[in-house]
Order: structure tokens, then C-alpha cells, then sequence
């Protein structure tokens, strides 16, 4: 603060020339010089003051240079004018200088608030006609009306231009024009290159669209042709180019997918000459992920031809990452479960299928989802399976054993359904034709009621095709069989002049060829059969064989068993002859040799135990006869041990006999030595005949 160069006198008088001097510097501007305060009284009072004076207008114009600065430079417009100290009109004068500030500034905000909401794409803002309660006028008041004329046309024309963008950008609504009535200059020159910018787009959009459907659809022949420029003509350069690589690597990639795809030659590998950055980095990618297919897919192949082979002891071991690494596990975990799944659905199978074990279950421990479901269907299938087939092999079963009262029972849809009533229905059909069937089979099979014929109402299809088919069988066989039996009685009565006449096909024909070839071969037969027979059965002249020319077969094979037969009967009666003969003549040393079977083998085995047995009893009978006979020894008695039927009862007889002798010359001998001794009162009692 500058001070004067006032001099006060003895008398403290004012010093006026320092007083207009300050003043004059407070008119000029000058608000840092104050009135020194050296005088006490009234001229101290004047002095201080004019320094309030001067200090009052000092602080009000920094507080108006800090306010145009805060709110003109640094754009603060909430600054206001503080004098707190201030009073009367000083106070009226901050007052009216802030309601200035606030008169200009409120405009100021409103229009920034609307430039604030323009530029945040809000375009639906105003400025106030009125801030308030007090309507603009002046500037303020042309401002703000033509800041709202601009607002109005924005709206029109951001809607216009949303419209065209939307229905372009958005909607794909090519070939859409903004159209804003009245605007002119920017406005206008605005809208026509809105429009020339969204004419342009469309061609080239749909040039650029055409292309790249062309490519999408496979299509390589196409390129933009469209005029462009800037980075659209980058954009056209980069899909032509594009184009061309595409082509080329479209080719390799084909030629590779063909391979490994179609003919299955893995291990393909693109080859695309002179590309670079991505392209080349497509190639490459599309060769490794080939390659890691070739050695996955070769590895999933493996695994799942072995699979399909049953063989669940592979896994897949191939090094994969991501979905691949998902499929390993889930085809690994699928080996896993299929392995405990297939051994309990073999058991059950075993059990249900092959041991006949209905009833069995599948335990498949921790499974879940598909594989839990898989195995309780397979246990609810087995379940209704073993009910159903029990029923149906109850009722089958008894229709196997000519039960035909028995019904299938058991709950059942689908084709168990079906199979259900079809066995229902045909036990049904089974019992009606049955009965028939029976009444026919009985009259024809049994009481030999030749032509009967099946009556079966109501049937129809198979059925009734059977019905008929029995009744036509039944015809025809009563014409064969009567045709077959008046043959095969006359062969039976010896008259083989007799043979089949009746029309017949197939096995019928082939036994009516059979019956008359065999009346042919009989005829020849028995004819050698007879000569033979009356050679070696009534003529004796053994070692006949029968000669039966042209036959084979069971005939040339029976011809040599009777040949075979003779010879061997040959043989066999003159061993037995021989054996016989030597019985006959007292020689019981022979015995039969001769190889012999069945009952000639008995009979052989007989004739030697009777020769033995002869033997036994000759010596035993001998012995006896000798004791009695000859050595009066009597008494004796035959023990011929082993011997049953007749030479049991004859050695019975001879020891019967010998023991009736023995009793007889006993008897006698005591009477005769009585009446030697004069004694006659004996008398021989002895039971005797003849």
C-alpha cells in the first residue's frame, strides 16, 4: 500500500492536499492506497472511513475478477459475488451483480443442459421459454427459440436418419432414402448425403452380399465389381483376394476332405502354393487338425472297432484336448460301464437265455443316466419277460400237452400284445379245429371211416386253409390209402399181380414208385427166397443162395442177408447136426463151434449146456446104476447140480425111480427072508404098478 507524503500540522488539521490526492488515485482506479490514521478525533475517524471505503471497493472488485475468472475463464458458472461484511446499498449492489450473474448464467446453463442432452443422443430436451417464473427476452429469447427450431429439426432428421439406418443397418432394408420436408441449406445438403451414403451402401452392400452368398453358397466365381473407394475399395480388394484364395485353398481343403471323407485315406495334407499370413495359417491349421484327427479318429476307430467286435479291453489313448478330450473320456467311461453293463446283461442273458433261469437281474453298481436307465429297462424287460413267457410257456406247454383250457393271462402290450391274442385266439381256433381234426383223425385213424371230412364254422384264413387242407389231405388219402391197401393186401394174401393206380404227387408218388418197384422186386424176390427156401427147407440141399439180378439197395442188401443168412444157417445146422448126431450116437465129447449171435448163440449156448449137462447126467445116472444094479447098493441117488426144467424132472424120475426100487426089493427082500424063516405072515405092501 502506497502512503502520501501528507504532513500533519501542530494543530492536527487534515492535510487536504493528501486527502484529494488518495482520492483522486481511488477515482483513477487506484484501490491500494489508504489515508494514513494518524490524527485522533474526527480527522482519524475521516481517515479510517475513507480506507473502509476504499477497502470495500478493493475486496468488491477482486471478488468481481475472481468471479469473471471462475465463471468466464474457468467456465464455473455456480461462482457468486461474497461480501459478507457488505451492508445498504453495497449489499444491494452484491446482490444485483449476483442476480445478473444468475440472469446470464441460467440461459447459459439451460443451453449447455440441452447441448449436454444432444450430445447424449436426449434430443427430446427444450430450452424454457421461461426461467424461474421470468420469460426470456432479447438474445436470450431468439437463443432459445432458435436452439429449439434446431432441436425440432434434429429430432426430424436423427428420426429420418434412425429410419433409414435402422431399415438398412438393422432390418436389411436396402435402397431406403431419409425424406425431410422443408429443410434447407446444411439441412438439406445433410439429408442428400445421407442418402447418397445410404444409395452407395446398397450398391455396394448388395454387390459386397452377393459375393459373399456366392462364397457362403459355394459359389468362387463371383467378385465384386461394384465402384468403390477408400477402405470400401479395401474392403472390395481384400473379398476378391479372398475369393482367389479361397478357390485355391477351397480346392486343397476338397481334395483333402475327399481323401480323408469320402475314399477314408487319412493322413491327407493341403497343399496351397504362395499363401501367406492367415491363409497360410488356415492351411497349417487345417493340416495339423487333419493330422490330429488322422491319429484320433484312427485312435476312436480302434477303440470302437473293437467294440463293434466285443472286445472291451481297448481304451482311447490319443493325446486330445477340449471336445475331444470330452468324447475320449465319455467313450473310456462308456468302455467302462459297457464292460460291468455287458457282464451283467450276459449273466442275465446266460441265466434267462441259455440256463432257462427266468426271473434274473442286472447289477450294475454306480451307473447313472442313460446306463441306470439302460439296466433297469433291461431288469423290467427281463421281469416282464420271465411273467410273460412263463404264462405264455404255461399255456404253450399245456397246448404242447393237448391242453387246450388254458389261456394266456399276463398283462402285455405292443407285439407281446399281439402275440398274446394271437395265442389266445389260435388256442381257440386250436380247440374247434382240434375237435374236428380229432372227429376226422378218429374216423379215418381209427374206426377206419374212410372219406370224413373236417366241419370247422366260422374260421377263416389260415384256419380255414388248414380246415381245407385236412379235408383235402383226408380225401386224398382215403383214395391213396384204399388204392394203397388193396395193393399192399394182396401183397400180405401173397398176390403181388396187384400194383398202386392212383394219381399222386410228391412222397406219394415217390411210395407209389417205391410200393410197385418193391411188388416188382418182391415178385423177383420171392422167387429165388422161395427157391432157396424150398432148396435148403424142404429139399435139404443146404448152401442155396438166392439170385435176384438188377436189384440194389435195401433189396440187393436184403438178397445178401438171406444169402448171408443161408450160409450161415448152413454152417450153424450142420455144426448143430454134426453135434447132434454125435448125441444121437452116445458121443457126448462134441460140442458146437461154429460162430453164431442172438438166439442161434442161445441155442448154441443151450446144446452145449445140455451136452454138459447130458454128460453130468449120463455119469451121474451111470453111477447110480451101477450102485443099485451092480453093487446092490441101493439107496442111491442122482446129484446132478446146476440142472433146471426137464433134467431136473428127469433126474427127479431117476432118483424117484431109484428110490421106489430101493423101497420095492426092500420090501420084497423082508417078506422072501420072513417066508425063508416060515414065517408068513408078511406080506409085501410096498405101493407098486405094473
Amino acid at each position: 500500500m502506497e502512503s502520501s507524503d501528507i504532513t500533519t500540522s501542530d494543530n492536527d488539521s487534515l492535510d487536504l492536499k493528501e486527502f484529494l490526492k488518495v482520492l483522486s488515485l481511488v477515482k483513477n482506479g487506484k484501490l491500494n492506497v489508504r489515508m494514513p490514521v494518524t490524527q485522533a478525533g474526527i480527522n482519524g475517524r475521516i481517515c479510517e472511513v475513507l480506507n473502509d471505503i476504499i477497502d470495500m471497493n478493493e475486496r468488491l472488485v477482486a471478488e468481481i475478477s475472481s468471479a469473471e475468472k471462475t465463471i468466464g475463464k474457468r467456465g464455473n458458472l455456480s461462482k457468486r459475488i461474497e461480501l459478507t461484511d457488505a451492508k445498504g446499498e453495497w449489499a444491494e449492489g452484491v446482490k444485483s451483480l449476483n442476480n445478473l450473474i444468475t440472469d446470464l448464467t441460467s440461459p447459459t446453463l439451460e443451453i449447455a443442459s440441452m447441448i449436454n442432452s444432444v450430445a447424449n443422443g436426449d434430443l427430446s430436451k427444450q430450452i424454457p421459454l421461461e426461467i424461474s417464473g421470468q420469460p426470456l427476452k432479447g438474445e436470450f429469447l431468439r437463443i432459445a427459440k432458435e436452439s429449439n427450431q434446431m432441436l425440432s429439426k434434429l429430432r426430424l432428421f436423427s428420426m429420418e436418419v434412425t429410419r433409414v439406418a435402422r431399415q438398412v443397418g438393422s432390418e436389411g432394408k436396402l435402397g431406403e432414402q431419409a425424406k425431410i420436408k422443408g429443410v434447407a441449406g446444411v439441412w438439406a445438403e445433410l439429408t442428400d448425403s445421407v442418402n447418397q451414403m445410404a444409395g452407395n451402401l446398397t450398391a455396394q452392400v448388395r454387390n459386397v452380399a452377393a459375393v459373399t452368398t456366392a462364397v457362403a453358397k459355394g459359389d468362387l466365381s463371383r467378385k465384386i465389381t461394384v465402384e468403390a473407394k477408400g477402405e470400401i475399395l479395401e474392403l472390395k480388394n481384400t473379398i476378391n483376394t479372398m475369393v482367389d484364395q479361397l478357390n485355391s485353398f477351397s480346392s486343397e481343403v476338397t481334395r483333402m476332405a475327399l481323401e480323408v471323407g469320402t475314399e477314408g485315406k487319412l493322413g491327407g495334407q493341403a497343399k496351397v502354393p504362395g499363401v501367406a499370413g492367415t491363409w497360410k495359417d488356415l492351411t497349417d491349421s487345417v493340416n495339423r487338425m487333419a493330422g490330429n484327427l488322422t491319429s484320433q479318429v484312427r485312435n476312436i476307430a480302434g477303440v470302437t472297432t473293437a467294440l463293434q467286435n466285443g472286445d472291451l479291453s481297448k481304451k482311447i489313448t490319443v493325446d486330445v484336448k477340449g471336445e475331444m478330450l470330452e468324447l475320449k473320456k465319455t467313450i473310456n467311461t462308456m468302455v467302462d460301464q459297457l464292460n460291468s453293463f455287458a457282464s451283467e446283461v450276459t449273466r442275465v442273458a446266460l441265466e434267462v437265455g441259455t440256463e432257462g433261469k427266468l426271473g434274473g437281474q442286472a447289477r450294475v453298481k454306480g451307473v447313472g443316466g442313460v446306463w441306470k436307465d439302460l439296466t433297469d429297462s433291461v431288469n423290467q424287460m427281463g421281469s416282464n419277460l420271465t411273467d410273460q413267457v412263463r404264462n405264455i410257456a404255461g399255456v404253450t406247454t399245456a397246448v404242447a400237452k393237448g391242453d387246450l383250457s388254458r389261456k394266456i393271462t399276463v398283462d402285455a402290450k405292443g407285439e407281446l400284445l399281439e402275440l398274446k391274442n394271437t395265442i389266445n385266439t389260435m388256442v381257440d381256433q386250436l380247440n374247434s379245429f382240434s375237435f374236428e381234426v380229432t372227429r376226422v383223425a378218429r374216423e379215418v385213424g381209427s374206426e377206419g371211416q374212410l372219406g370224413g371230412q373236417a366241419n370247422v364254422p366260422g374260421v377263416g384264413g389260415t384256419w380255414k386253409d388248414l380246415t381245407d387242407s385236412v379235408n383235402q389231405m383226408a380225401g386224398n388219402l382215403t383214395g391213396q390209402v384204399r388204392n394203397i391197401a388193396e395193393v399192399t393186401t394182396a401183397v400180405a394174401k401173397g398176390d403181388l399181380s396187384k400194383k398202386i393206380t392212383v394219381d399222386v404227387q410228391g412222397e406219394m408218388l415217390e411210395l407209389k414208385i417205391t410200393i410197385n418197384t418193391m411188388v416188382d422186386q418182391l415178385n423177383s424176390f420171392g422167387s429165388e427166397v422161395t427157391r432157396v427156401a424150398r432148396e435148403v427147407g424142404s429139399e435139404g440141399q443146404l448152401g442155396g443162395q438166392a439170385n435176384v439180378p438188377g436189384v440194389g439197395g435195401t433189396w440187393k442188401d436184403l438178397t445178401d442177408s438171406v444169402n448171408k443168412m443161408a450160409d450161415n444157417l448152413t454152417s450153424q445146422v450142420r455144426n448143430i447136426a454134426e453135434v447132434t448126431t454125435a448125441v444121437a450116437k452116445g458121443d457126448l465129447s462134441r460140442k458146437i463151434t461154429v460162430n453164431a449171435k442172438g438166439e442161434l448163440l442161445e441155442l448154441k449156448d443151450t446144446i452145449n449146456t445140455m451136452v454138459d449137462q447130458l454128460r453130468g447126467f449120463a455119469s451121474e445116472v451111470t453111477r447110480v446104476a451101477r450102485e443099485v444094479g451092480s453093487e446092490g447098493q441101493l439107496g442111491g441117488q442122482a446129484n446132478v447140480p446146476g440142472v433146471d426144467g426137464t433134467w431136473k424132472d428127469l433126474t427127479d424120475s431117476v432118483n424117484k425111480m431109484a428110490g421106489n426100487l430101493t423101497a420095492q426089493l426092500r420090501n420084497i427082500a423082508d417078506v422072501s427072508i420072513a417066508v425063508a424063516n416060515g414065517d408068513l405072515s408078511k406080506k409085501i405092501t410096498v405101493d407098486v404098478r405094473g
